[in-house]
């Protein structure tokens, strides 16, 4: 299901993950591998193409939700301004929420608006962890090293979850901390 505003999120009564992130940063990719279905969320090299909080129910144990993405999107500002609201409304009111997946493209790390993103979810107390995606176009293991030491440095708890949808590295870790939502 997909909801544009508030009064439509669906109640699924399922421990909710949220997956947040830049446009194109590979949320819905993510998303997809997680569920081993490679069309269940749509994918686009042109970002802001998700303009909708898309539900998902994943195998009755689960509830995905796939944001909009911030940033680069080819979209007005009323309709940027509108995602904004949605999204802050969602994540200040959905009980169903347990874990927030917020996705840095590892190349780039952190960038402000995934700072301020991160400081709110902090700031409301709010679950996370942070998924380096893209991890596979990192050109060596030097570059490897670099780009995640860089995201690490602002992750006092532990480091990124590196991820690649090319590889499936990083599945396994991503889905222990799913699965420990389930824990009330």
């Amino acid at each position: 299901m997909s909801a544009v505003q508030p009064g439509v999120f669906p109640r699924l009564n399922l421990p909710e993950v949220a997956f947040l992130g830049r446009s194109n940063v590979g949320k819905s990719s993510l998303l997809n591998v997680l569920t081993d279905a490679r069309r269940l969320a749509f994918t686009s090299s042109k970002p802001g193409c998700t303009q909708a909080i898309n539900f998902y129910r994943v195998a009755g144990q689960f509830s995905f939700a796939d944001l909009p993405g911030y940033g680069y999107a080819r979209v007005g500002r009323e309709t940027a301004a509108g995602w904004k609201t949605l999204i802050e409304s969602y994540l200040l009111n959905r009980q169903e929420l347990r874990l927030s997946l917020l996705l840095l493209d590892a190349r780039r790390g952190w960038m402000e608006k995934d700072l301020e993103l991160k400081q709110w979810l902090e700031y409301h107390r709010r679950p996370m962890i942070v998924v380096a995606t893209k991890i596979d176009k990192l050109k060596n293991q030097k570059q490897h090293h670099q780009c995640l030491s860089g995201i690490r440095e602002l992750l006092p708890d532990g480091g990124p979850v590196a991820f690649s949808a090319v590889t499936g590295q990083g599945v396994r870790e991503i889905w222990q901390a799913i699965q420990k939502t389930r824990i009330p």
